[in-house]
């Protein structure tokens, strides 16, 4: 059973652009840990801002998701996963928070 493509898969220049990007927003990140010339709090606020960026990168030039009508579905799957994601996360910082506040009692 053949499955057809409708979309084309990325070319290699693109490819090598989202590897260079990915490539320089991991160094900024090791950079800016490694020389420590943050304060904590706003090296940690960097950090998430480069994280953030660094997943758009690997979504627009890695898996080819874009704003087009055809891919809807797959933005939806995407939210769909975050969603579930943050439940899983969120849910189990939560769990283990309680277990913690009721061992202590102990």
């Amino acid at each position: 059973m053949a499955h057809s493509q409708s979309q084309a898969h990325g070319s290699l220049g693109g490819y090598a652009v989202g590897f260079i990007l990915s490539v320089i927003l991991t160094a900024a990140a090791f950079g800016l840990v490694l020389h420590g010339t943050f304060t904590s709090s706003s090296a940690l606020f960097v950090l998430a801002i480069l994280a953030f960026v660094q997943v758009i990168v690997h979504l627009v030039f890695f898996l080819h998701l874009n704003t087009s009508k055809g891919q809807g579905m797959n933005v939806l799957s995407l939210g769909y996963t975050v969603l579930a994601a943050a439940f899983l996360i969120f849910g189990t910082i939560w769990v283990m928070n309680n277990v913690t506040m009721l061992m202590m009692s102990r």
